[in-house]
């Protein structure tokens, strides 16, 4: 008798929730058995979870995981036509990846243009700031000298 799992010793297994599980096996990814209301999952169910957050983190969705775990089932052991779609799919997930890498790096040329012309009007508004401040002070000065009474009309 192969061993099984319960829906917890997966999820703490793979450090998911036990809602991701259920939802995967809405997807069906996952056939557990049950016993009464408790969900039975098997080996294969385990090497499938496996094979699902594999795939998740290489970019694939689930209907192609779902679609490799079809053509695996058919034929017990893999068939070409499985090794070709897994192929066809790690090459469309390379371009898009490669795509993605262009695109960052395009973005962070734009952000670098973007920072330096930031820092250069921050600059050029700095060295006027003294200039400003200056002229600022002269004409509160001048200002302050009108509006005060002069000696001769104190006495």
């Amino acid at each position: 008798m192969s061993k099984t799992y319960s829906i917890s010793e997966l999820a703490n297994e793979f450090d998911l929730t036990t809602r991701s599980i259920r939802f995967y096996e809405d997807q069906e990814l996952l056939h557990p058995t049950r016993r009464g209301q408790t969900r039975v999952y098997s080996s294969k169910d385990r090497v499938r979870l496996k094979l699902t957050i594999r795939g998740k983190r290489l970019g694939f969705s689930l209907a192609e995981i779902r679609e490799l775990f079809e053509l695996w089932d058919e034929t017990r052991s893999g068939s070409k036509k499985q090794l070709h779609l897994m192929l066809s799919k790690i090459g469309e997930r390379r371009a898009a990846l490669d795509q993605q890498m262009k695109d960052i790096t395009m973005v962070q040329l734009e952000l670098e243009s973007a920072e330096i012309r930031c820092r250069q009007a921050l600059e050029e508004l700095l060295e006027k700031e003294p200039q400003e401040t200056q002229t600022e002070e002269e004409h509160a000065s001048s200002a302050d000298k009108a509006s005060a009474p002069s000696s001769a009309t104190m006495h």
